[in-house]
């Protein structure tokens, strides 16, 4: 290699340096500010976490000391004032309902379903669960109730069956004894019915003299 061609090397070498300066003062700040936005936002996720660990872990405590009231007006009680949130939030208001029946607190423990019931950022299985138990209780008129328990009697509703058998109760109680039998048989008649649920279906079946020679129990337990 010539001496011009290693000078001219070294110069093209230099040049790229240069450019490279160049491009590093101009946008590496750019950089740092990836940089810094990892390492913030790894930090906040953290704390985040922490911070959640530390609200599930209060909000466990206070169930605990709670459920640990002997009496239930006062365990009622000391349930409806613990704050949760997510799914803790879910746990603790079908608990704190639980409870206040228990108590006695009928049109509390309604209110406490209808509550979770309507909460849009709950997923929609603990909605129809809470709703369900909440039209079980002996709140309202039964008209209110047999709409309630409607809604959540249509095809793939996760509750169906049930919403079925309580809407047999309240047409029965309402003395419309053909209608509960219809209800009835559908719950029998049903490929998803569990053996307990179909149970009970044919006892009120028979009770009300209705033959049940043509329903065969399933085999889910």
């Amino acid at each position: 290699m010539s001496d011009s061609d290693s000078f001219i090397n070294e110069v093209t070498e230099e040049m790229r340096r240069e450019k490279l300066f160049g491009y590093l003062r101009r946008y590496g700040w750019i950089a740092v500010v990836i940089v810094l936005g990892i390492v913030g936002g790894t930090a906040w996720n953290e704390y985040r976490a922490a911070q959640d660990r530390a609200a599930a872990e209060a909000a466990g405590d206070a169930l605990l000391a709670a459920l640990g009231e002997n009496d239930e007006a006062v365990r009622a009680a000391a349930m409806s004032g613990v704050e949760a949130s997510g799914n803790a939030a879910v746990v603790t208001a079908l608990l704190t309902a639980s409870t206040q029946q228990e108590a006695g607190e009928i049109d509390a423990a309604a209110a406490t379903l209808g509550e979770l019931a309507a909460r849009g950022d709950v997923p929609a299985i603990y909605r129809d669960l809470a709703a369900i138990k909440a039209a079980m209780l002996p709140v309202g008129d039964n008209a209110t109730r047999l709409a309630a328990l409607e809604a959540l009697a249509q095809p793939g509703q996760p509750f169906r069956l049930l919403a079925l058998e309580q809407m047999a109760y309240l047409t029965l109680e309402g003395g419309d004894q053909a209608g509960a039998v219809a209800l009835m048989r559908q719950i029998t008649e049903d490929a998803a019915v569990t053996r307990g649920l179909q149970e009970r279906a044919q006892s009120l079946l028979i009770a009300l003299g209705e033959d049940v020679a043509n329903s065969t129990p399933t085999q889910i337990p």
